[in-house]
C-alpha cells in the first residue's frame, strides 16, 4: 500500500479535513494534499508528527506494515531520543 493512501484513510478515518492536518504540520493546505495525491515526498518530520498524532508506527504509515500500534519503548531502546 502506498504511504498517500494511508494517510488519505488515517485522516478520512477521524473525519478530519486536509487544512486540519496541514495544521498540525505547520504547513498550507496545498501542501499536504501534495501528500495525499502522492506528488510530494513525505518528509522523516512530517512522517514521526503524523504518527504521533494519530498514534501508529511510521511503519504502518510507510506501508511496511498492516499492525497499526507503534512498537513498545523496552530497555535497549530507552537512551533513544523520540522529540
Amino acid at each position: 500500500m502506498k504511504y498517500y493512501k494511508r494517510l488519505y484513510d488515517l485522516r478520512t478515518d477521524k473525519d478530519l479535513r486536509q487544512e486540519d492536518i496541514a495544521n498540525i504540520l505547520g504547513t498550507s493546505k496545498q501542501s499536504y494534499g501534495r501528500y495525499e495525491n502522492g506528488n510530494r515526498k513525505l518528509s522523516i518530520e512530517d512522517l514521526i508528527k503524523l504518527a504521533k498524532f494519530y498514534s501508529v508506527s511510521t511503519d504502518y504509515i510507510l506501508g511496511l506494515t498492516d499492525e497499526q500500534t507503534p512498537y513498545k519503548n523496552n530497555s535497549k531502546n530507552k537512551n533513544i531520543d523520540t522529540d
